[in-house]
């Protein structure tokens, strides 16, 4: 099943769309990659989605890469004896190490890293910031605040810390456990929640050791201002709009995701786009005007998927959302500014050869305007380098690694095919001229391009291009 859009839909699991069938239909509605939410799945049930998630690629014939998000640091105040109070604007209210239930001055905050590195004038939000505080005194076991905005808080709710680095590792003791045991299942990317310096990523990729590929998601002030780093670090980033949202003031967040997307685009790494994209199909049947204006803005900025969170995991109508996303994203690229946009955000290629193959590819297939870029990938660096062009023509990355076709499952504009590796130059041609024709991307009398490596099954060493002509038996000649 080939896709008719170069964006990719992530969509993620949950109560409304656990069951084998359900996945088949989200998949046959546009998913191309499910998501696993560590912070509302336990093991047995992360191993038996990823259980469900196979058979249906196993039964569809295609790639399906596999998401499994991890929790990341939850940071909540403690309880009240009346579950909740009512402040006012302007009071004082304490946060401190005290155990004892909480009243309109004063409660717990089980959270001695906090208690030790807020500073005064620093900003503690409450409940996603609809309660705000700003802290005047702060002697490491307690902190005297000054409440700014928001009159309520009660029991166990969140807190942000958007002008505080916390000294805290990347993951707790909850996501050890839960990196463990998703690693044991070949899940294909693992995405790091609230990491704030790039330290974080380095501390998990030495236990990951390269059994999946590691997704920084930017929701922390601290981490957009060591992007670059982070980049460098990370094998894809995601925009999390939710929790940026709400440490950052909400009219910067369009902003940075276009800076994030063109740093990435800039970089050759995947990007998602996610959060609320289409918030009102979790109870509705039809999005609003808006949530198609942005899931539109998205594609428009050259992301390489976009996702869908309690829309298709909790809300009434999974399948719908799936297939309005999809119909917005193919719309997108059928309009008549779509390329030129496109074209007009591309990078400047790294000195190398295999980036200046990648860029001679896309030339030449949209000056003779060949049917396909056919890229050999074992590790899908060259597949990230095709796509990092962001070509008019479809890619088509073959692997003979199912894993690296996964992964590359994510990746704007790649259509993943796992396939034997050639066993010789005119193979290679055969073999990639047989697959365009059979994935219906090419006709006899058509003429793809071919990249790779030669010699052949070396990692890193995209060296060659060749144009074929699909003949009538759907092999290559020149």
């Amino acid at each position: 099943m080939r896709r008719s859009r170069k964006v990719k839909i992530l969509a993620t699991l949950g109560p409304a769309s656990s069951d084998e069938a359900m996945i088949a239909k989200l998949y046959e509605a546009g998913a191309d990659v499910f998501r696993i939410n560590m912070s509302h799945t336990d093991h047995a049930s992360m191993r038996a989605l990823v259980t469900r998630i196979r058979e249906v690629e196993k039964r569809i014939g295609r790639p399906i890469g596999i998401l499994a998000d991890l929790q990341g640091p939850k940071l909540r105040v403690g309880t009240f004896t009346e579950k909740s109070v009512t402040l006012k604007v302007g009071q004082e209210f304490t946060l401190d190490a005290d155990p004892a239930s909480g009243d309109a001055s004063r409660v717990h905050l089980p959270h001695p890293e906090i208690l030790e590195a807020v500073e005064p004038g620093h900003r503690l939000l409450i409940d996603d910031g609809r309660l705000q505080l700003k802290a005047e005194k702060s002697d490491g076991r307690s902190i005297l605040c000054r409440v700014v905005a928001g009159t309520t808080i009660s029991d166990r709710k969140g807190v942000s810390l958007p002008d505080t680095e916390l000294p805290l590792g990347a993951l707790t003791d909850k996501d050890r456990k839960d990196l463990d045991a998703i690693l044991t299942t070949g899940v294909d990317w693992i995405a790091l929640s609230f990491i704030q310096r790039p330290e974080d990523l380095a501390e998990v990729r030495k236990i990951v050791r390269g059994r999946s590929a590691l997704m920084a998601k930017i929701e922390k002030p601290q981490a957009v201002k060591r992007l670059p780093e982070i980049i460098e670090l990370s094998d894809a980033l995601m925009v999390a709009r939710g929790d940026l949202g709400v440490e950052m003031p909400l009219e910067r967040v369009p902003g940075i995701q276009k800076q994030i997307t063109r740093a990435c685009r800039r970089a050759g790494k995947p990007v998602v786009v996610a959060t609320q994209m289409l918030e009102s199909m979790i109870t509705t049947p039809v999005p609003t005007r808006a949530e198609v204006s942005d899931v539109a803005t998205a594609v428009f900025e050259g992301a390489d998927a976009i996702m869908l969170s309690a829309e298709s995991a909790a809300g009434k109508y999974p399948v719908e959302a799936v297939a309005t996303m999809n119909s917005i994203a193919q719309q997108v690229e059928r309009d008549p500014t779509y390329d030129s946009i496109i074209n007009a955000q591309r990078g400047e290629p790294e000195a190398t050869g295999a980036d200046a193959i990648s860029l001679a590819s896309r030339q030449i297939a949209e000056t003779l305007k060949l049917s396909a870029i056919i890229t050999y990938t074992a590790s899908g660096t060259t597949g990230l380098r095709a796509a990092r062009e962001r070509p008019y023509v479809p890619i088509i990355a073959l692997s003979p690694v199912v894993e690296t076709a996964r992964r590359l499952s994510l990746v704007w504009g790649t259509h993943c095919v796992v396939s034997e590796d050639a066993t010789d130059l005119d193979d290679m041609v055969d073999r990639a001229c047989r697959i365009a024709y059979e994935e219906q991307f090419a006709k006899p009398g058509d003429r793809v391009i071919i990249t790779a490596g030669v010699p052949l099954r070396t990692p890193g060493s995209t060296n060659m291009l060749r144009i074929a002509y699909i003949g009538s038996d759907g092999l290559g000649g020149l």
